[in-house]
């Protein structure tokens, strides 16, 4: 594979990011094992060869969605568009979608939820444990894709697995001190690899450059026996008020400009293609298709397509 593997690592000056308020997981009902979810924690689809599984590690809901959307509209904008696509503009509902990609021969989790109970409860509903985990991608390294990286006791999750993440990403936090970086990321430091944009993960599954939403964030492109499928993390967060309207500002965008513009492109990609997607955020299973609309997306979710 062409990836590098990196032994010395930047420190940094402490910075501490706040998990979305838009994100934040159910409460937990013990010993970080999530509160019954109402949805099934899992969603296996074909592709190729492949069997894709998409895991609802967690999800919340919150007031007040302009706090994280559309920051860049008038209220009376905001509450015109919601209501024409039939959901409220007081309230929303976030979801964590990692996804588990098992080839046969490898087991590859992308993202990890904002916990380990989480992740795990999900994963054993799709049929797998913990320790089948052979590859563990990350996206970006926001709290709730490297929460569940280890557990309470900080002993790892997925004790078997090869850890790969973006180069740019894993240095801008490790020059940050961030306290999340520092417990989930960091103790994988010394045997965790890297992809840049382009390489592939292994055969069928290439890394393809995201920023904005992180300066390192990435997306990756799935392809088994000519099928492929998108898998977009945290590109566009809202099937609604990120898809159709890619230029509204998102609050926990770093860069916003640039992940307007990334938006723009990665959707595009996708829906010149006529591909799937799965988006870590979307109404779970979170897997669906993109077409132009106006200026901006329509999201088309999954139906039979996959049966």
């Amino acid at each position: 594979m062409p990836i590098t593997r990196r032994t010395t690592f930047l420190a940094g000056a402490a910075l501490t990011l706040a998990a979305p308020a838009l994100l934040r997981p159910r409460p937990a009902a013990a010993q970080g094992v999530p509160a019954a979810l109402p949805l099934p924690p899992s969603r296996t689809i074909a592709l190729g060869n492949w069997r894709v599984s998409a895991l609802l590690a967690g999800m919340g809901q919150s007031g007040n969605p302009q706090e994280t959307f559309g920051l860049n509209v008038e209220p009376e904008t905001f509450a015109r568009v919601s209501a024409e696509n039939f959901i409220p503009a007081d309230r929303s509902v976030g979801f964590f979608t990692p996804t588990l990609v098992d080839t046969g021969s490898e087991r590859i989790l992308f993202d990890t939820g904002m916990n380990a109970g989480g992740i795990v409860q999900a994963l054993q509903h799709a049929g797998h444990a913990p320790a089948d985990v052979t590859h563990v991608v990350l996206t970006h390294m926001h709290p709730d894709h490297i929460g569940g990286l280890t557990d309470d006791s900080g002993a790892a999750t997925f004790p078997a697995a090869t850890y790969i993440a973006g180069r740019v990403e894993f240095d801008h936090w490790a020059a940050q001190g961030n306290e999340n970086f520092e417990t989930k990321v960091r103790p994988f430091a010394e045997t965790m690899t890297f992809v840049e944009p382009d390489q592939e993960v292994i055969p069928g599954i290439t890394a393809i450059e995201a920023h904005g939403h992180t300066p390192g964030h990435l997306v990756f492109r799935l392809e088994s026996d000519g099928q492929p499928l998108m898998l977009t993390a945290d590109t566009a967060n809202h099937h609604v008020w990120s898809l159709a309207h890619p230029d509204w500002e998102v609050r926990f965008d770093a860069d916003k400009d640039r992940a307007a513009r990334t938006r723009r492109r990665i959707l595009g990609m996708v829906a010149a293609e006529r591909m799937p997607m799965l988006g870590y955020h979307l109404p779970f299973p979170a897997i669906g298709y993109v077409e132009v609309a106006g200026d901006g997306f329509r999201w088309v979710p999954m139906t039979y397509q996959f049966l």
